[in-house]
């Protein structure tokens, strides 16, 4: 009869299934590699089956290492919430909040709308979560978060809930040295031949991001893959392409030496909220009514755009 694995080796099995490879995993986990090994091997004892396929030079998870990947990631992130609202009781606490966000998550409206939540429910404790471009989700498919600020399009699923708070255009982003810098807009079949930055992230999303839509069939030149904003703007600084991004974007990371473009002809990004509708948690309610109060109030510069055109893909269609 299989058992329960031990929290401790489940972070331990998380690592290396993240890393997919036992070396840089213990270098993560602050242990030998050796000590490691013993644990992913105590664990196989425990599940009664292999989480991985292993030679000396490879590591990949099983089917059956993929479920627990999952399903550890679950357990762990319930385990650490059990931990903080514990804590967070002794200190009259009542519950917690995880917002994930990307970038400059829902521009203007992020710090209202925090502070109307905490005026309204100043006993819940929220907590802001960064996320980079691999995740479009920022966090609801692992649970790590209960609520996220997210840039559609997402592929839709079963346990998700999605709601547009406003759209905005989209924007070039280009080094300052470029000839583009100096036009006042271009239209997106224009720069289609450039070389562009592209994110680290699924496939679809990735394409929104390079307008693969709008070229025909034909691939983009890439110049860099990047895994966040920061990477982004120091790719394109370092002239190796251009990219488009948010129009809000300027606003929050405008710096010496890029240059921000109105591009016509590219469908607008819309900012959603969206969160699990398998938890039924009060406190994400509570979260999107005042998200939902201070959207329809018009306080971002850009909620007021005209509707965008038709989404470049058919999965953003819910939202």
């Amino acid at each position: 009869m299989s058992e329960v694995p031990e929290l401790r080796v489940l972070r331990y099995f998380v690592a290396v299934a993240e890393e997919l490879h036992f070396g840089r995993a213990a270098v993560r986990l602050h242990i030998s590699q050796p000590a490691l090994s013993v644990q992913i091997r105590k664990l196989e004892h425990s599940l009664g089956a292999k989480p991985f396929d292993r030679t000396s030079r490879h590591v990949e998870l099983t089917e059956v290492g993929t479920v627990l990947l999952e399903e550890a990631h679950k357990l762990l992130v319930g385990a650490d919430r059990l931990v903080d609202a514990t804590r967070g009781a002794l200190r009259g606490v009542r519950g917690t909040l995880v917002v994930g966000f990307q970038g400059n998550a829902a521009a203007e409206l992020t710090p209202q709308i925090l502070k109307a939540f905490q005026t309204r429910y100043p006993r819940v404790q929220v907590e802001m979560r960064s996320h980079d471009f691999a995740d479009p989700y920022v966090g609801l498919a692992n649970g790590s978060v209960d609520i996220a600020f997210v840039r559609p399009p997402l592929l839709m699923q079963d346990w998700l809930s999605i709601e547009t708070l406003f759209v905005e255009p989209r924007v070039l982003v280009t080094s300052s040295s470029s000839p583009l810098a100096a036009r006042d807009q271009v239209s997106v079949e224009e720069v289609l031949d450039e070389a562009f930055v592209a994110r680290k992230a699924p496939e679809y999303w990735r394409d929104f991001w390079l307008a693969t839509s709008s070229r025909d069939g034909s691939a983009p030149v890439l110049g860099a893959e990047v895994g966040g904003v920061e990477e982004c703007f120091e790719a394109i600084l370092s002239g190796r392409g251009i990219a488009f991004s948010q129009a809000s974007t300027q606003r929050y990371y405008d710096r010496p030496g890029l240059a921000f473009i109105p591009v016509t002809g590219l469908p607008h990004s819309p900012l959603a909220i969206a969160w699990r509708n398998d938890l039924g948690a009060q406190t994400v309610s509570d979260f999107v009514e005042t998200a939902r109060m201070l959207a329809a109030l018009e306080l971002v510069p850009l909620a007021a755009t005209p509707q965008p055109p038709a989404v470049e893909a058919p999965l953003a269609a819910t939202y």
